[in-house]
């Protein structure tokens, strides 16, 4: 199977470096300094004492790549419209494309979400460039649920974590999900198949839509947020708003924001990844964790008073620094 990685960070890295171990023809489509490692080195995953490294071909124009099987898109949400302008040559007419990406994905509302069905969320493709080039019916969403970072270009370490949610996007159980379930299995992942994807999307963006933001304007880590009670009362607060949200487009949420805090906190002194994208100088993925909630909640009916201070707080610190557009 040919497979290309568009975004050999840190969870494409990955996932790319256990595709190819298991026999998968990989490439990348990368820029920079990460393009000359890929190029020069490979791609090195460290997992524990463990260092693999897999040869790749990595170019940054993906016409030099061809068609693929599988084309996986794991950048920050801010680069998808400009991964849809270019992602043509790499898709056949059979060529699945499968999302590992945080927040609410531009087909949330394909086949889903009752009378919302079909809407396009303005925050996640206001001009509408992403579904053009990357339809619905092309995608199979993934949910991670694992942590890795970048040693540095090229460079992966995998944290903790080795589960995968796959679904498409219509809720159908189809014959390209099963095998593409199978294919992460036979590499050593824990995937499984979902049937509504959106679920599972909105379950994980409910604890992150919250610590990643304020965690990215404090710089504290999640225990140090979780540890101030009027913190964790704000935070509680923005969770009861996209639960509210939930509940109105098909997906009740049974546990309390307690109940996940309580998840959290299991994971001690967590540096989320939008701090480390402040760290780091790169964009913020504002807009997929939290405008697209408050969109959501218009749509719905919900307020979100909470939220929208949550979004206000988070861009003009975000656009201070450059991050984020400025409003």
């Amino acid at each position: 199977m040919k497979v290309c990685i568009y975004g050999a960070g840190a969870i494409g890295g990955w996932l790319g470096v256990h595709l190819a171990r298991q026999g998968c023809t990989l490439s990348a489509v990368a820029r920079g300094a990460t393009l000359e490692a890929l190029q020069q080195v490979g791609l090195v995953l460290r997992q524990g004492d463990e260092e693999m490294v897999v040869s790749l071909k990595a170019r940054a124009n993906p016409a030099e790549l061809g068609e693929q099987d599988l084309v996986i898109v794991a950048v920050k949400a801010p680069a998808m419209a400009d991964v849809a302008r270019h992602i043509a040559p790499l898709l056949g007419p059979q060529t699945v494309v499968l999302t590992a990406m945080n927040g609410v994905p531009w087909w949330f509302l394909q086949g889903f979400g009752g009378a919302l069905s079909g809407t396009t969320l303005q925050s996640v493709d206001p001009s509408g460039v992403i579904a053009q080039h990357i339809p619905a019916d092309r995608v199979i969403g993934c949910v991670v649920h694992a942590s890795s970072s970048v040693d540095m270009p090229g460079v992966i370490r995998h944290h903790f974590g080795n589960g995968l949610i796959l679904g498409e996007p219509s809720g159908a159980d189809t014959p390209r999900l099963r095998a593409l379930v199978d294919l992460l299995v036979q590499a050593g992942f824990n995937a499984t198949a979902s049937a509504q994807i959106q679920k599972d999307v909105w379950y994980k963006l409910w604890g992150n839509m919250t610590l990643n933001p304020i965690s990215a304007f404090t710089g504290a880590t999640t225990d140090v947020i979780l540890d101030d009670p009027l913190v964790r009362g704000f935070v509680s607060s923005v969770m009861l708003e996209a639960k509210a949200i939930g509940e109105r487009i098909g997906i009740p949420i049974a546990q309390t924001p307690e109940d996940r805090h309580a998840v959290t906190r299991k994971l001690g002194a967590f540096r989320t990844s939008m701090l480390q994208d402040v760290d780091a100088g790169k964009p913020v993925e504002l807009d997929a964790l939290v405008s697209a909630v408050r969109e959501l909640g218009g749509l719905t009916g919900v307020a979100t008073p909470f939220t929208d201070a949550l979004l206000g707080l988070s861009r003009v610190h975000a656009a201070g620094l450059g991050l984020y557009p400025q409003v």
